[in-house]
């Protein structure tokens, strides 16, 4: 039997949804790569996840690109799963947040679409209070934007020949 009255998880909460968001950018041997990690955690919500902003190597594999790709997934995440109600987005990266408060212009023609969109999102929920904090209050986001990087780069590494002869071996 199913009840539509029943709660599913979703709820508007008078206490805001903590989003913290970072992103991760390093030279490799496969070219630049970025990675962007996320949090979710209030109103029932409790979600991370991570991945890469553009293929490695990319033009657009930046720091300033992942952050914005952190920021942007997370209230995509958020959305997607029917919340409406008060966010509060906190991440690291100073140039984000001082432009989403309007504190910095967008300057960088690249990263206007990202900026534009990021806006865009904000306004489908009640409020987004966008919040800087010092890296070591963002630890979660950033490991896992570090771990997107890192395995990104695993994943393009060539098996070593050792573990090809293993598997010949089995």
């Amino acid at each position: 039997m199913v009840d539509e009255a029943l709660p599913r998880g979703v709820a508007d909460s008078p206490l805001p949804v903590e989003v913290h968001f970072d992103g991760a950018c390093q030279e490799t041997p496969i070219g630049r790569v970025a990675g962007f990690g996320f949090t979710v955690d209030g109103a029932g919500f409790h979600a991370e996840d991570r991945g890469m902003c553009v293929p490695p190597g990319h033009d657009r594999a930046t720091n300033n690109v992942a952050e914005y790709t952190g920021a942007v997934r997370a209230l995509e995440w958020l959305h997607g799963r029917g919340y409406s109600g008060p966010v509060r987005v906190v991440g690291d990266s100073q140039l984000v947040i001082r432009q989403m408060t309007g504190e910095y212009r967008v300057e960088a023609e690249h990263l206007r679409p990202y900026h534009e969109w990021l806006g865009s999102l904000a306004r489908r929920f009640s409020s987004v209070e966008f919040v800087w904090v010092p890296r070591e209050e963002n630890v979660r986001a950033d490991a896992l934007s570090q771990e997107a990087v890192r395995d990104a780069v695993r994943a393009a590494e060539p098996p070593s020949k050792g573990r090809t002869e293993r598997r010949r071996r089995s």
